[in-house]
């Protein structure tokens, strides 16, 4: 379900730090930034499965959702990400805001070069879960500039909140 609506709520919190990716675009784009809102949530025991993200470009604001069986919460994350720089239509500057310490981790402090030198092992040898995700997430990375504000999940942020419910709505579908 993708729509477009004026936004009705505050943007990012100003007190999270900006992190830049340590995989960046040859010609990075110019312009004002995309900030994008993402989410993953999952029911463990049952692997049932839910992502959502919100764009939001100046006044503009568009929402994406979906769901999948047989899936884990960190896969659910991956995926918010990846469909929201999917869905952008030009190279972009995009500013990640999202409570996946996971996710805002291995491009901040580099794992996934790490997992990539090492043959897609982590550091103690086993193999990186998502491989799949992360080498999709690698070329949206080579495309769009991406900056990571990590926000502490269920904690008042209004657009942190709107994405985990959105992804909760579309786990509960699966039931």
């Amino acid at each position: 379900m993708i729509s477009a609506q004026k936004p009705a709520q505050k943007p990012a919190q100003k007190s999270s730090p900006i992190d830049r990716s340590c995989i960046q675009p040859q010609d990075p784009p110019s312009g004002p930034i995309v900030v994008l809102y993402c989410d993953g949530a999952c029911e463990t025991n049952k692997g049932l499965g839910g992502w959502a993200y919100v764009l939001q470009y100046g006044e503009h604001r568009y929402k994406a959702s979906g769901n999948t069986r047989e899936t884990t919460n960190n896969r659910m994350e991956l995926t918010a990400l990846l469909e929201g720089l999917r869905s952008l239509k030009r190279p972009c500057g995009v500013r990640v805001v999202t409570d996946s310490q996971y996710l805002c981790k291995a491009f901040v402090e580099r794992w996934i070069l790490n997992w990539q030198a090492n043959g897609w092992k982590t550091a103690s040898k086993s193999q990186v879960k998502n491989q799949d995700l992360w080498e999709n997430l690698i070329e949206q990375a080579k495309i769009h500039t991406l900056e990571f504000v990590w926000v502490k999940g269920h904690a008042g942020h209004d657009f942190n909140d709107e994405v985990d419910n959105m992804a909760v709505l579309e786990r509960k579908k699966l039931r």
